[in-house]
């Protein structure tokens, strides 16, 4: 996986959610359950900037989970070495449960360097399905190839399609999209959503919450561009 974006300890807070691009496809006896460029998510549990006395900043990322095609999660494990911000830092996976753990490789950095830790956007991470997941084959399967046979020898029902689709993009990217209370991932996305009435709340830290009432009908599509204001610094 891919992290998206650039996360330093000098700007994450506790909560944060931070997205990763999957950068292969991944089948399971030859039927694709995730498709390269999906996504995958991550918390940060832990966010502490750099201080005075030259002690260094610390920074903690918990895996969370990757999403298959069929909108299911598989919770993830990881382990990579890397460096961060001037310091020598680790993922660790194997330690606590799913969690990376970014932090100084030796106690003496602290007092070297007084820096923030900093993971650019585009390093790489190794994941694992953390334990074994039964999957049910037949959800990803394409919904053309389950209807065929039955299409052969009965006639289609009428198109009567419920659900509608949003375009999701924001200023800056990389904002948590929260649909009627619930987070469904990052901008840019599209977002499938029951015909209705739904709340779209966009956020990011250091930011304004952006937020639209709105109705939809089934079969449309909707594109939506959040500018988000920043907050003033005190």
């Amino acid at each position: 996986m891919r992290i998206n974006r650039t996360i330093s300890s000098g700007d994450a807070h506790v909560g944060d959610t931070v997205d990763f691009e999957v950068l292969e496809d991944i089948s399971v006896n030859g039927t694709l359950v995730i498709p390269k460029g999906g996504l995958a998510f991550a918390t940060v549990t832990e966010a502490q900037a750099k201080r005075r006395m030259a002690r260094g900043g610390k920074l903690d990322i918990n895996i969370d989970y990757v999403k298959l095609i069929s909108s299911e999660k598989a919770a993830l494990r990881a382990v990579k070495d890397m460096k961060g911000g001037g310091h020598t830092g680790a993922m660790v996976g194997g330690m606590v449960a799913t969690s990376l753990v970014f932090f100084p490789a030796a106690p003496f950095f602290l007092f070297m360097h007084g820096k923030d830790i900093s993971i650019p956007k585009g390093t790489e991470v190794t994941a694992y399905v953390n334990g074994d997941m039964k999957l049910d084959l037949a959800k990803f399967q394409p919904a053309g190839a389950s209807q065929q046979t039955v299409a052969s020898s009965t006639p289609a029902p009428a198109a009567n399609p419920t659900s509608a689709k949003l375009q999701l993009e924001s200023n800056p990217s990389g904002a948590d999209i929260e649909v009627d209370g619930g987070f469904v991932g990052n901008t840019p996305s599209d977002v499938q959503v029951e015909e209705g009435d739904h709340t779209i709340i966009v956020k990011k830290a250091g930011f304004r919450d952006w937020e639209r009432k709105m109705k939809v009908s089934g079969g449309s599509s909707v594109h939506l561009n959040a500018d988000l204001e920043k907050v003033p610094t005190q």
